[in-house]
């Protein structure tokens, strides 16, 4: 059954606080429908939401979903038998994951699709911030906040909608783009994929489902994208043509390849190069993304969401060339899921080569439950034969560590998808 939107008055969402299913909460209040939802726990994301008026419940029961419910939209992360979905599917309730109803919003709007295994984040909100300064007035939805705007969600009145499509079980086949700009192809969400070729062949998917007349966005001499750039019936636009822009305020190579990208599918939609590549030298980047979070006592503290051996090179590389190589970088780092750490473990142990010292943090599980052979400390013992390394499992053991052994003119970097960041609060708030 397709779904109208324009009939649904009331919408549910279990995961509000989510960055996904936030912003489409958001969207669904601005266009006037009554929005509720749950989350496990309080958040400034949630903070935000119910400051605009949404009503949100913490914890997950059946009686959270309203009675005059029409459509129920979760996110990927709650499970199968999570009480609210339960509930709302004995009713009869529609229910979509996130992706799913990103796949309803694409029907309505010319999409603007942009994904790949490292920096569709950042790829997203630079397409987003070039359509905003061209006044194309782009709706853009990113699984992160811009620093521009202070937000995961732009609400725009023009016909396109830049969206960040998530490869994690291949959701974003719900998605229905015209064009889809494919960042890069790399071994990540093994615990789903099982292989490399799976996850190869996914994206191949994702490419065969633009129309003629679509646009593929890539960079089609990489041999891990020849399947997509094969199996696609749209025009390939090599974005590695596009001219590198100096001046960008995003730091890195990776950040240039980004803006290659961004610049490529702009052009595509009629954007004249001057006027994006000026609003890409304004571009001031997303949070997490090697963010700035202050200074105590002459160090220098920074936060990036790297979770994958690329990543993590990546990143430690642009901060290298940044700050030269006499500065003494610390990287703190938490893993991401048991899976991750345990089948790219030699990977991780050589991507802080950047560093001068790594500490490590417990796993950060998420999604998964402890599988009793994989953790932190080993890592360590790894990254130990290539960097000097500690294992000292919580935040504020670290943050002790760093008080005695940091010194003034020191950087140090925190590093993971999960909650490695507020090391430099713990630091600040207790001078």
């Amino acid at each position: 059954m397709k779904l109208e939107l324009r009939n649904v008055k009331h919408v549910h969402c279990i995961g509000i606080g989510g960055i996904g299913v936030s912003a489409i909460a958001r969207m669904l209040h601005l266009q006037g429908k009554r929005v509720t939802g749950s989350d496990m726990s309080r958040s400034p994301m949630t903070a935000m939401l119910r400051k605009l008026g949404i009503r949100v419940f913490f914890g997950h029961r059946a009686a959270n979903v309203p009675k005059d419910t029409d459509l129920v939209v979760y996110t990927r992360a709650v499970s199968r038998d999570n009480p609210e979905l339960c509930a709302a599917r004995r009713r009869g309730i529609p229910c979509l994951s996130y992706a799913e109803m990103l796949g309803v919003l694409s029907r309505e709007k010319y999409t603007i699709a942009v994904s790949g295994a490292h920096g569709k984040t950042t790829t997203t909100a630079m397409m987003g911030h070039i359509l905003r300064k061209a006044k194309l007035r782009p709706t853009i939805i990113v699984g992160g906040i811009m620093a521009d705007t202070g937000t995961n969600f732009v609400a725009g009145r023009g016909k396109y909608l830049v969206v960040e499509a998530c490869e994690y079980k291949k959701s974003f086949l719900s998605i229905r783009p015209r064009i889809i700009v494919i960042t890069n192809i790399d071994n990540d969400h093994l615990d789903y994929y099982k292989n490399f070729k799976n996850i190869r062949c996914a994206f191949a998917e994702f490419a065969a489902k633009l129309p003629r007349g679509g646009f593929l966005v890539c960079g089609p001499r990489d041999q891990n994208l020849r399947e997509a750039v094969r199996g696609t019936r749209a025009t390939v636009v090599d974005f590695t043509k596009s001219p590198r822009i100096p001046g960008l305020k995003v730091l890195g190579a990776h950040n240039t390849k980004n803006a290659q990208a961004a610049l490529a599918a702009a052009r595509v939609l009629g954007v004249p190069t001057k006027t994006a590549e000026r609003a890409l030298r304004t571009f001031r980047g997303v949070r997490r993304r090697f963010e700035c979070k202050g200074a105590w006592r002459g160090i220098r503290f920074y936060d990036d969401y790297a979770h994958h051996p690329t990543e993590i090179k990546a990143t430690l590389r642009a901060a290298r060339e940044h700050f030269g190589k006499k500065k003494r970088i610390w990287c703190v780092f938490q893993p991401h899921l048991y899976s991750r750490t345990r089948l790219l473990m030699k990977d991780f142990a050589r991507s802080f080569n950047d560093a001068n010292g790594v500490l490590l943090a417990d796993i950060y599980a998420a999604r998964e439950k402890d599988d009793g052979r994989t953790n932190s400390r080993t890592l360590a013992e790894k990254i130990n034969a290539y960097t000097p390394a500690l294992y000292l499992g919580n935040f504020p053991h670290i943050a002790s560590f760093l008080k005695v052994h940091v010194a003034k003119g020191d950087v140090v970097v925190t590093m993971g998808a999960g909650e490695a960041y507020t090391v430099f609060d713990l630091i600040h708030k207790n001078k």
